[in-house]
């Protein structure tokens, strides 16, 4: 018998556009892909967004969302062809034979039902178990998972358990009807790097110990490596590459592919501090109104011009939290701000025009931070209304040369965001921040929504400007790989406290405090067995302690 779980062969998948202005018409977005993947084991899926891996995926489900439809090829699953079989066999199948792990588990999850019953739910609709059952199986899974009381944990609704418990209660869901096949759908993204390597190594385990294979979709190459046997390279709906993990990583045949494997290739010298700092944060401890604990605590951090200080740590760490007292949409309880010679107002209405234009800031989702309904012209151009007075022909030039700067170039000044892709979007952002001529700009989790080869361009085009406009970055992320390519000066933050400070050089050499040391420790690298080198190492202090 053979021991292939899921063939897909030719498989075409398109959709119909419907452009401003112009006739809908059809476009094909995955072209003619084909590979096997064998019963209890992992192929994972990589490429940047739009290459077509959550299509593919869900293709494997016979399903196809937001309008898209397959066109062509066949794609069979237990020995047959799901594209050929009724609407009651697509049923049974799904929620059985095979199930999906979504990348947002705080937005699959019913907030109004509790984890245990929508965890079983597949499970015994589907007619694998009694709710009694299903019940037991998936404390089981709960305990192999590594969620904390897994007896009691399944009564709690989703917003009583953290984003990385809720993530291993969606795999525990995908599980727990016993399917042949799970599909991953960039499951650990959205976490920071502590938190993933928990799920990372839950998932693995579990796929070992149930025998179920997987397709693994990411963007983060090294990330897939830890859990998967063969590994498909996508772009644009075509088949980069495919092989094993370790002619992958260690071979690479394509361009594409040795981009992706070099990627945050990045060299950023420290620099030396000057004379005073732009940016002085002293014993700053603040909390949110109708609270009665401190969410910061006593902080002190300084950032010079032309310099890049990356605050680092997991979330609700007090990241954004410092970046809202700086701003002053949150005034701290104690402490002072010092700014560009000044001492800043600790809340924003009693700051001058002055202070708001020298102290820019770029969001983590450019989606929700530009109007969609302004062109890229009017959105960069508005701070140079604001602040310079620019108007008509002498504000377009300045736009244009912004759009340069961000290597654009005019043909993007009446684009809408819709029009533009996640890295231009983001670029846009940077160029609206640099239109103010800030002294300094907070960058919050500014790539941590781009794949890497974008995030690699952003970064590398902060840097330029950098040198260009001598503006200071605080640049707050949860990745450290950003963080070393990036960074002169580093502020590690844990549960509201800065733990570790001072030039990259020092805070990334050992010795180590414990939390940054979990921290560096957490972070995946390109190689063949990391993953299982942490677990051990991990089991090893366990048992010591």
């Amino acid at each position: 018998m053979s021991d292939t779980l899921l063939k897909v062969q030719n498989l075409k998948i398109g959709a119909t556009v419907y452009p401003p202005g112009e006739k809908p018409h059809d476009i094909e977005i995955v072209h003619g892909v084909s590979f096997e993947l064998e019963k209890g084991k992992v192929l994972g899926l990589i490429g940047e967004s739009g290459a077509g891996k959550s299509t593919i995926g869900l293709a494997s489900m016979a399903y196809g969302r937001g309008g898209v439809q397959i066109t062509g090829g066949e794609v069979w699953v237990n020995g047959r062809d799901i594209l050929k079989t009724g609407h009651g066999d697509i049923r049974s199948l799904r929620g059985s034979e095979v199930t999906y792990v979504s990348q947002s588990a705080a937005a699959s999850f019913n907030p109004a039902k509790k984890i245990m019953d929508q965890v079983t739910e597949a499970a015994i609709v589907q007619g694998k178990f009694s709710k009694k059952e299903a019940e037991k199986r998936a404390i089981e899974l709960f305990r192999k998972l590594g969620l904390p009381d897994p007896e009691n944990i399944g009564s709690r609704y989703p917003h009583q358990v953290s984003g990385g418990q809720l993530q291993r209660c969606m795999t525990a869901l995908a599980l727990c009807p016993e399917p042949d096949l799970v599909v991953f759908d960039e499951p650990t993204t959205a976490l920071d790097v502590t938190t993933q390597i928990d799920v990372l190594m839950a998932i693995k385990e579990a796929i070992r110990d149930t025998g179920v294979a997987a397709l693994y979709i990411t963007h983060d190459l090294a990330v897939v490596a830890q859990v998967s046997d063969e590994i498909l390279v996508l772009k644009m709906g075509d088949m980069v590459e495919h092989g094993t993990v370790d002619q992958i990583i260690n071979d690479p045949q394509e361009d594409y592919t040795k981009a992706l494997v070099s990627v945050r290739s990045i060299d950023h010298a420290e620099k030396e501090p000057t004379p005073e700092p732009v940016l002085k944060v002293q014993n700053i401890t603040a909390r949110y109104k109708g609270t009665n604990f401190d969410v910061l605590k006593n902080i002190n951090v300084e950032l010079h011009a032309g310099q890049t200080l990356a605050v680092v740590g997991e979330s609700g760490s007090g990241k954004s939290t410092l970046a809202r007292v700086i701003t002053g949409l949150l005034p701290p309880k104690n402490g002072t701000i010092h700014f560009a010679g000044r001492d800043l107002s600790p809340d924003l209405d009693g700051r001058s025009r002055e202070d708001l234009r020298e102290l820019q800031m770029i969001y983590q989702m450019a989606d929700v931070a530009m109007n969609p309904r302004q062109t890229v012209g009017t959105i960069i151009g508005r701070p140079l209304e604001f602040y310079f007075g620019l108007k008509g022909a002498e504000k377009r030039k300045r736009v244009v040369e912004l759009l340069d700067e961000i290597e654009m170039g005019e043909k993007f000044i009446d684009r809408y965001p819709a029009e533009l892709s996640g890295g231009q979007k983001q670029r846009v952002c940077i160029a609206r921040a640099l239109a103010a001529k800030p002294k300094m700009i907070i960058c919050d989790e500014v790539t941590s929504a781009l794949d890497p080869l974008v995030a690699d361009g952003i970064l590398k085009l902060l840097l330029d400007l950098q040198k260009i406009e001598d503006v200071a970055y605080l640049f707050i992320t949860h990745d450290l790989a950003t963080v070393k390519a990036i960074a002169d000066s580093i502020s590690v933050m844990y549960q509201g406290e800065v733990v570790r400070y001072g030039g990259k050089t020092d805070v990334l050499s050992p010795p180590f405090d414990d939390y940054t040391d979990l921290l560096l420790s957490s972070v995946p690298e390109m190689k063949l067995g990391w993953l299982e080198e942490v677990i051990a190492h991990r089991k090893m202090e366990s048992a010591g302690n």
